[in-house]
């Protein structure tokens, strides 16, 4: 599999990329600009997948010669943290969310649950270097204060905003791993369960393996799949703000 990393690119040329401050302009006849080639760009990592993403891809999806990309986004690098700050700003932000503080962290983590799914090849990008942009920091800004006012401190504050959004990550993968398989075999989950199921049902042999032989059968015929990843988010993502529920009662204020 393919891995990214943000944070490649020029710092500076990055952050004048992620912020606007000097966008060339287009050269005569052209109609190119930074937001025609990233969602270009985009659109690439979406259908394609991010291991066809280059300057090359891109410039012929566009229509134009590669180089001519290069008048307005450095290189690759520079375009994929744009790229990542642009389908960031995808999320919603409403102002008013039912439930409190733990009604917004389920909203926030359902929104990083259909990001991901609409943008699969995000999966692919490692971000511990994190592109430095406004949609990156508006989001950001907007996971804090679900839990402002809770009594937590600054340090909790940024904890609970990584856990959740760790938590999401690793979560989704499934359903799209799920997704992809269905596309590229041509078989949905419950056809393949269905297939293999008669045949896993001769081979377990419940007196060796007696736990594994129930509970299995139960989840198979539940889910009619080997698993559910949808039910397993929901699942986790309660016993995580079960967990928080427990840090944040501990707190001298609460709202």
């Amino acid at each position: 599999m393919t891995v990214e990393y943000s944070g490649t690119g020029d710092p500076a040329r990055s952050l004048a990329l992620l912020w606007r401050t000097s966008e060339k302009a287009s050269r005569k006849g052209g109609d190119l600009s930074v937001d025609r080639i990233v969602r270009a760009a985009i659109e690439v990592a979406d259908t394609e997948g991010l291991a066809a993403l280059s300057m090359r891809r891109v410039a012929e999806r566009l229509g134009v010669g590669t180089m001519s990309l290069y008048t307005h986004v450095p290189g690759k690098g520079e375009l994929l943290d744009v790229m990542l700050d642009t389908v960031y700003g995808e999320t919603a932000r409403p102002e008013r969310v039912p439930g409190g503080w733990r009604g917004r962290l389920e909203q926030i983590a359902r929104e990083n649950w259909a990001l991901y799914l609409r943008h699969p090849w995000l999966l692919q990008v490692a971000t511990t270097r994190p592109p430095l942009g406004p949609n990156v920091t508006a989001k950001y800004e907007y996971e804090l204060r679900a839990v402002e006012g809770t009594g937590l401190t600054d340090l909790e504050m940024d904890a609970v905003v990584t856990l959740v959004d760790g938590y999401v990550h690793g979560a989704v993968r499934g359903a799209v791993e799920a997704a992809q398989a269905a596309q590229r075999t041509g078989m949905t989950d419950e056809q393949w369960w269905r297939a293999h199921a008669p045949y896993l049902e001769k081979a377990m042999d419940p007196r060796r393996f007696p736990t594994a032989a129930r509970v299995g059968t139960a989840a198979g015929q539940e889910y009619q799949a080997a698993s559910d990843p949808a039910r397993a988010f929901e699942f986790g993502l309660a016993r995580i703000l079960d967990g928080i529920e427990a840090l944040v009662r501990n707190r001298p204020t609460t709202r």
